[in-house]
């Protein structure tokens, strides 16, 4: 609080969580898997919002994945609490179904899980309950995800479909506008973190993705320009790509 800054947190009680590989229920069950239920991430943002509240502090919440926890975050903005909170793409498109056949590729965390919290998460976008969306990317190497379930590392390429996944399944499906993704990806972030981004005012850091809203493209990994390539999207048709990136002023990459 002194600072200005928030805490960045990533809500889960490892008393629950530490030994399970995807989302806890039927689906665990019937793949043989241990869970981790939705308690481990709802408990930790509980506690976490009461120590907001105590403090007067800032809290970030980070890819925030549970029904429970979206509402437990509405409520507390409407208390006054200083929270700010992130979806991710995968968590607004995906369920645990994605882990079917032991795909170590839909191997994430926190997991993916049930469709009803898929709409919750959406439903938190939509009504600024989550107001920034964050691409969770955690490539690995292709040697590190082709093992066994339970041994391969959590984590997907999110830089190289984030946008894509956003504007084809949030923003073209009515959920929010472009003037909100925009903000939600940008401005929002920014503003959270107290740093001079997110805006094309005169003086602030030149830092630009431009990216053609209409582009029709489909996710091949084999030419992402991560050296990873362990994202569950691969084959999805999707409509939006970026097609130039300004670092530092610096053209770093064009199509």
């Amino acid at each position: 609080q002194s600072f200005g800054i928030p805490v960045a947190d990533h809500p889960e009680d490892l008393t629950l969580s530490a030994k399970g590989h995807m989302n806890d229920g039927v689906m665990s069950s019937r793949l043989g898997l241990a869970g981790k239920p939705n308690a481990s991430e709802d408990i930790h943002i509980v506690r976490d919002l009461m120590l907001a509240e105590l403090t007067g502090g800032h809290i970030h919440l980070q890819h925030c994945s549970t029904s429970l926890g979206v509402e437990m975050i509405r409520q507390a903005k409407a208390r006054g609490i200083r929270v700010t909170a992130e979806a991710s793409p995968h968590h607004l498109v995906l369920t645990e179904e994605a882990v079917e056949g032991y795909r170590t590729e839909a191997k994430m965390n926190p997991p993916l899980r049930t469709q009803e919290d898929v709409d919750a998460v959406r439903a938190g976008l939509a009504d600024g309950t989550l107001d920034t969306i964050a691409t969770d990317h955690a490539p690995h190497h292709y040697d590190e995800k082709e093992a066994a379930f339970a041994d391969a590392p959590n984590g997907i390429v999110g830089l190289e479909t984030a946008l894509g996944i956003i504007l084809t399944h949030v923003v073209k499906e009515g959920l929010i506008d472009l003037a909100t993704m925009v903000d939600r990806m940008s401005c929002q972030p920014a503003r959270a973190f107290n740093l001079p981004g997110g805006t094309l005012a005169e003086g602030s850091p030149a830092d630009v993705t431009v990216f053609d809203a209409e582009k029709s493209w489909t996710v091949d990994p084999s030419r992402f320009l991560s050296k990873s390539r362990n994202t569950p999207f691969t084959g999805w048709s999707l409509t939006g790509q970026p097609c130039l990136t300004i670092v530092d002023g610096r053209v770093v990459w064009s199509v």
